[in-house]
């Protein structure tokens, strides 16, 4: 049994994961906002050999990150919905968006990124530890 499962709004692209999440964040990056239509994007960032699409394609936005390196963004071609991210500048991991879950309330945030970019009418929880940057472990 998968430890985390998902998909889109229409049912057309499923996923399943076998692994804990190595860890997981609030992404206040600017293209993030963009990606979500609000103030950050929850992600939740696993193994990617742990990592599997059990249904349907999902299509992907490739853009540069911060780092210089192309990330992908997975999304449902049919409903718009996004589901998970490909790093660039780590091959070995998945993002996947919170939002995305069956199980939403399996995300637990350890901290917050990126808020240099964060939005002034976003009210960050004050018990996370905040970073203005991307910590050297990490990439959404």
């Amino acid at each position: 049994m998968p430890i985390l499962s998902g998909g889109c709004a229409c049912g057309a692209i499923r996923y399943t994961c076998e692994a804990d999440p190595l860890f997981s964040l609030n992404c206040h990056r600017r293209d993030c906002q963009r990606e979500s239509g609000s103030a950050f994007v929850p992600v939740l960032v696993v193994p990617r050999v742990a990592f599997e699409v059990t249904r349907g394609t999902a299509r992907l936005f490739e853009l540069t990150a911060d780092s210089g390196h192309v990330t992908a963004r997975a999304f449902c071609g049919d409903c718009g919905s996004p589901l998970f991210g490909l790093p660039g500048s780590a091959p070995e991991i998945v993002t996947i968006r919170a939002g995305s879950l069956d199980e939403p309330s399996a995300f637990r945030p350890s901290q917050d990124i990126f808020t240099s970019s964060a939005q002034p009418w976003d009210h960050m929880d004050p018990d996370l530890p905040k970073a203005v940057r991307l910590p050297a472990a990490s990439a959404s």
